[in-house]
């Protein structure tokens, strides 16, 4: 079973997502120890990039301060292979497809082997694209992980078909960004992508709520949340990490109920 699969092994997965550098590296490892323990399943770390274009305008400013406090994927890279030294959990990137070129795909790949990280998500491939990363980064055990959104419709069931690790459900259209209510149609999709696999499916884009995470969670796998946790860190900076841990808890209480 890959590590990703672990993670939804235990019941309904709590996967928060934080920004690598905002508001600086130190910050980012002292939040993602506090994820951890706090309950978290599996931990999205976002390589920041100058275009996000999936994200709303709360993760485009943690981009910013990370690339304007120097971040680069190598010392991201480095982040990791602390954190490897005491965090077990699963942890997958979350990046764009010109931050993998840019490093070179297959360096890329080798790396995030090498410092265990289990998958990595790139919002802007397409389906039809994600053959030339996961032909490269299958081999070195990486998972590429799929998204489905509510305009794949006569798509989900081939996506899901080839999905690996978990499927991103994104709930709404448009960009990241906290919702005050989620209106897709969650349940039929994930009807759809059980009727065509058992890779799990965790929704995010709009949760922020532990209502609504407990909501989401009930007609899917887990809940993923990532502009309320950079909210947090927004509001109180370098001294953030227990702020973090007490919403993690709040939020992986509700996916749990």
């Amino acid at each position: 079973m890959s590590r990703i699969r672990e993670a939804f092994a235990g019941g309904k997965a709590f996967i928060p997502f934080i920004t690598c550098g905002d508001p600086d590296l130190e910050t980012t490892a002292a939040v993602v120890r506090e994820a951890a323990a706090a309950g978290a399943d599996l931990i999205e770390l976002g390589i920041p990039f100058s275009d996000p274009t999936a994200e709303g305008p709360v993760i485009q400013g943690a981009n910013l301060r990370a690339l304007s406090g120097g971040v680069t994927t190598d010392k991201v890279f480095d982040l990791v292979r602390d954190l490897r030294k005491d965090v077990t959990i699963p942890m997958v990137f979350m990046t764009y497809a010109n931050v993998v070129y840019s490093y070179g795909t297959e360096a890329f790949a080798r790396t995030c082997a090498e410092i265990g990280i289990d998958g990595v998500i790139l919002p802007d491939v397409p389906f039809e694209e994600k053959e030339e990363f996961s032909s490269v980064f299958g081999p070195f055990g990486v998972d590429v992980i799929s998204l489905i959104a509510p305009t794949s419709e006569q798509r989900i069931a081939m996506i899901a078909r080839e999905a690996e690790g978990f499927i991103y459900i994104v709930s709404s259209l448009g960009v990241t960004g906290v919702r005050s209510e989620i209106t897709t149609d969650i349940g039929a999709m994930v009807r759809l992508v059980r009727e065509n696999t058992d890779v799990p499916c965790a929704v995010g884009f709009g949760i922020s709520r532990p209502e609504q995470a407990a909501k989401m969670a009930a007609l899917s796998d887990g809940a993923i949340v990532g502009s309320a946790i950079i909210r947090i860190l927004e509001e109180y900076g370098r001294d953030a990490a227990p702020h973090v841990g007490e919403y993690v808890r709040s939020m992986k209480d509700a996916v749990r109920s």
